[in-house]
């Protein structure tokens, strides 16, 4: 009546992925839904052009907005927020260019902006060592 007695079980050494999955399955999620959350810049109506998306690259661009009313911001981790002078946003691009020189510069300049405001920015950036300046566009809706 002992059959089994005499065989001892093997032990199965195989890790269950079920838990890991569902682990990735809601970190998929979480990062699904505060991905559009997390656009970054300053709120400004960018203009519509058609244009070519830039090829990728591993540096974060540093992103200047000028709002309609001339404000000038620089997306940083910290005071993003902040309105800066044109000699503070000069002062800090240069720093970070100073470390990072292949690093690109992109405008986002509000359609209202007068289009000499938004030429003396860029030229702001290239004086302060940038090679590669590029401005932020929306593109054209079809239809219209």
């Amino acid at each position: 009546m002992q059959a089994t007695s005499g065989r001892r079980r093997r032990l199965v050494a195989e890790i269950n992925v079920v838990p890991y999955i569902d682990v990735m399955l809601v970190l998929l999620v979480v990062f699904m839904i505060t991905a559009p959350m997390l656009t970054q810049g300053v709120d400004v109506e960018l203009p519509e052009a058609p244009s070519e998306v830039l090829p990728e690259n591993d540096d974060e661009p540093i992103l200047v907005s000028i709002t309609e009313d001339g404000s000038l911001f620089v997306d940083l981790l910290e005071d993003s927020d902040q309105a800066r002078t044109a000699e503070e946003v000069a002062e800090l691009i240069g720093k970070i260019l100073a470390e990072k020189p292949d690093t690109s510069v992109l405008v986002w300049g509000d359609k209202n902006v007068a289009y000499g405001e938004v030429v003396g920015l860029m030229t702001l950036i290239q004086n302060a060592g940038a090679v590669r300046v590029g401005l932020v566009t929306e593109p054209p809706v079809l239809g219209n």
